[in-house]
């Protein structure tokens, strides 16, 4: 949603500003990361200027290690948050993958670019025109996670940040 995406932004903006923040940690809420834009905003005519694209690259840029805590899932959108951020831990029961493609939807936010560079062009090209999701065990082999835990996903999350 709109606020999700300013929300998220506006704490960017403050970590960056603030010499104290030394790194930044992205989570979701109740045990889910992010399962994606909801598509019915997609043709909505009062639908916001602020893209998640853009906001992708924010996280991308910023000059303080930004660590996805991926709880759940992170399907679509909120796969290609966690990919623009530095690091990302997963909770071994997680799922990541980019769906949208099965409704005939290409991955909006820069995904297709970030993934490739990430795990590789063939196993990027399996999730991406298949819309697979694969299990957080999976993505630590791939690359595309850098750390799977059982416990406390964003206390492991913070570890790393706080490591980096």
């Amino acid at each position: 949603s709109f606020e999700v995406l300013q929300t998220v932004e506006d704490g960017l903006k403050k970590a960056d500003a603030d010499p104290s923040v030394k790194a930044v940690m992205i989570c979701g809420e109740n045990g889910k990361f992010s399962a994606g834009a909801d598509i019915r905003g997609f043709s909505s005519p009062n639908r916001p200027a602020r893209s998640l694209a853009a906001l992708v690259s924010r996280i991308e840029s910023s000059k303080k290690p930004v660590v996805a805590a991926i709880e759940g899932v992170a399907f679509g959108g909120g796969l290609e948050v966690a990919l623009g951020c530095h690091y990302r831990v997963a909770h071994v029961k997680a799922q990541m993958g980019l769906p949208e493609v099965t409704l005939g939807l290409l991955p909006g936010a820069q995904g297709t670019q970030r993934l490739p560079r990430l795990i590789g062009v063939p196993a990027a090209l399996d999730m991406i025109t298949t819309g697979k999701h694969i299990p957080a065990t999976e993505a630590l082999k791939l690359g595309l996670v850098d750390e799977v835990v059982e416990e406390n996903t964003i206390e492991a999350a913070i570890r790393l940040a706080n490591k980096v």
